[in-house]
């Protein structure tokens, strides 16, 4: 019960920005801004484990969620609250750059939601080096020529999880956002190849999709993967083709 009610305060949080609480009248505001505060302090006081961690057995993923959500929320890094989730996720980087638990087959999921989270806390540059390395961490995970994918491949560009690592548009989205956050921007090489990636999860037939999907259902819509022969959560079309759908999850 507790998890799904941090859930649900971190989709208030994320969905109510500050521009938001700006543009509605007086009264609907001020009704905004205490729903946020009420989530922030539900947060604060009695979500967090002693350990700084939030529903840890989900991963380290909910944790960067809830700091991401408390910092872009005008709570400051500093906050002892924060100060102690940002501790706990600094104890999860490895080795080899990335955050993300023991024997956890959802690294790039965590390492870019902790990147999100240290970018949003790193004013003053505390946070470089960790995520310099946990940068260089998530673009190795990308199916490229590392992976002998060439552009060619429909896998090409992508990012995935689990044991195969199949690329799909979910990840592969949470994998730029970590990228802008942390100074990238549309030249960056690792994000030409994941709009690659993304442009063959539109059903949209054009130069740079040509799979067989987009020519089935040629809607403009988006699926999952186009990878190991593709996948859509939404099902397929009477011609074959996969279904678009608006939520970008698994489910």
């Amino acid at each position: 019960m507790l998890h799904r009610i941090v859930v649900g305060l971190l989709l208030t949080l994320f969905l109510i920005p500050v521009t938001t609480i700006r543009a509605a009248d007086e009264a609907d505001s001020r009704a905004i801004e205490q729903a946020v505060a009420k989530g922030i302090n539900f947060l604060k006081v009695k979500g967090q484990a002693d350990d700084g961690s939030y529903s840890s057995f989900a991963g380290i993923g909910p944790t960067a969620l809830v700091v991401t959500a408390l910092l872009r929320s005008g709570v400051s890094p500093d906050d002892p609250a924060v100060a102690k989730s940002l501790k706990y996720l600094e104890k999860t980087v490895r080795e080899d750059g990335g955050f993300y638990g023991e024997g956890s087959t959802h690294r790039n999921y965590e390492t870019c939601l902790t990147m999100l989270a240290l970018a949003e806390a790193n004013r003053d540059g505390r946070y470089d080096s960790l995520l310099k390395k946990a940068e260089s961490f998530v673009k190795e995970l990308q199916w490229d020529k590392g992976e002998d994918q060439d552009p060619s491949d429909v896998a090409y560009g992508g990012a995935g999880y689990g044991r195969s690592k199949r690329p799909d548009l979910s990840n592969t989205s949470f994998m730029i956002d970590a990228l802008k956050a942390t100074g990238n921007d549309y030249n960056d090489e690792a994000i030409q190849r994941a709009i690659i990636f993304i442009s063959r999860c539109q059903n949209l037939e054009t130069e740079h999709n040509t799979t067989e999907f987009a020519a089935k259902n040629p809607d403009g819509g988006f699926y999952y993967t186009p990878a190991a022969g593709g996948s859509s959560q939404a099902g397929e079309t009477d011609a074959g083709g996969l279904r678009s759908y608006g939520s970008m999850t698994y489910a």
